[in-house]
């Protein structure tokens, strides 16, 4: 998507560890404009597809999950990272390694939200090692639903999380694909 590539060329960062900071229109401020041309372009790439529930990680990934849902007039739910007095009855759980925050998570859902009927669209903000995709898939796994499909804003396709992800033959569909990034110059290349 050329419109997301270019908004990552204009106000992206790049950091030291292989850290791209897009937090002034991603993930933490948002363009909700620009998530609404994002969750156009996964209507389009995943039309053909089922899908009735759309599911992400806290925190960063519900903005956009939201938008996406949206698209498909459906549902979002999203995996928590801890327990809560609020989620009660069976939960699904996996553990992830967050790549940023350098920690191990339990992600949680409730067995409610996801059932054998579901039809689901993982939709995440960036995929890097795949830890959160790959909970994600557990949890839908767990639940007897069918993945559908992931869709990725930003994918690292210098990490081994897009090629895991397709190697297990599950449909990916990254926004922008970072090839490479340069601290010292901040110049940040692109897979087309």
């Amino acid at each position: 998507m050329i419109l997301l590539e270019e908004r990552i060329q204009k106000d992206g960062i790049v950091k030291e560890g292989d850290v791209l900071k897009v937090d002034s229109f991603l993930n933490h401020q948002m363009d909700v404009s620009l998530f609404a041309q994002m969750g156009a372009e996964f209507k389009r790439l995943f039309k053909d597809k089922p899908i009735n529930k759309i599911l992400t990680i806290e925190a960063s990934g519900i903005g956009i999950a939201c938008v996406v849902a949206e698209s498909f007039n459906c549902p979002v739910v999203f995996a928590k990272k801890t327990a809560s007095i609020n989620l009660d009855g069976d939960v699904y759980t996996s553990k992830v390694i967050s790549f940023t925050k350098k920690r191990e998570y339990d992600i949680i859902v409730s067995k409610k939200f996801l059932t054998k009927d579901d039809h689901i669209l993982i939709i995440d903000d960036f995929l890097a090692n795949g830890c959160a995709v790959m909970g994600l898939i557990d949890l839908i796994n767990a639940a007897g639903a069918t993945v559908e499909g992931v869709g990725i804003a930003i994918e690292k396709g210098f990490q081994p999380g897009g090629q895991m992800i397709r190697d297990k033959g599950i449909q990916l569909e990254s926004l922008a694909i970072v090839d490479g990034m340069d601290p010292a110059t901040g110049r940040i290349t692109f897979r087309h």
